[in-house]
């Protein structure tokens, strides 16, 4: 259910047209939460069809032109009831981790490979965090909005940086393997 609540959190910043909400997920919300262009515009019919958002009247025909969606009170009022709602942690699922403990009772061949392939990726995001961080939230930046936002930034920033920190570590563990480790 956590699909339509992003666009409807995405719409109440900004409303927009289908494109312009895919877009903004790949450069904002798409960090955490990710979505194809077809389920973007599909969980707008269906936001529309349950009165959470309605299309903006366009001052020319809406044949061939984009349509631009904004959120109606029920869309908000529903927003707010499930940001308010408890939610428990979800049970971490990772290929990676399962990969290795496979690798424990098959062999390790090619995950030393992947684990340095992992590393490389997890500090490229980190780095592209960090640049985020940089531009848009310097230390003047403290609206009650902003805040909320940097939180939710500085999580992926402690996310990356663990990931970095764990994959150093198990490459590390890795160099003290003895060297047959296929099994």
């Amino acid at each position: 259910m956590s699909l339509p609540h992003a666009i409807l959190t995405a719409l109440l910043e900004k409303p927009s047209s289908g494109l312009e909400l895919t877009r903004r997920f790949d450069r904002s919300i798409g960090y955490f939460w990710s979505a194809t262009h077809q389920q973007i515009y599909r969980e707008l019919g269906k936001l529309e069809a349950e009165g959470y958002i309605r299309t903006l009247p366009s001052e020319q025909p809406t044949r061939g032109q984009k349509k631009s969606y904004e959120v109606l009170p029920a869309g908000r009022a529903e927003l707010a009831r499930w940001s308010a709602a408890s939610q428990d942690p979800k049970p971490l699922r990772d290929v990676l981790l399962l990969r290795l403990r496979a690798a424990a009772v098959v062999g390790t061949e090619g995950i030393e490979a992947d684990l340095r392939r992992h590393l490389e990726l997890h500090r490229r995001q980190l780095a592209e965090y960090e640049e985020i961080q940089e531009r848009d939230f310097p230390p003047d930046k403290d609206s009650p909005q902003d805040r909320l936002r940097h939180l939710v930034l500085r999580a992926g920033i402690d996310l990356e940086t663990s990931w970095t920190r764990w994959l150093t570590h198990a490459l590390d563990e890795f160099a003290e393997l003895p060297a047959d480790q296929s099994r």
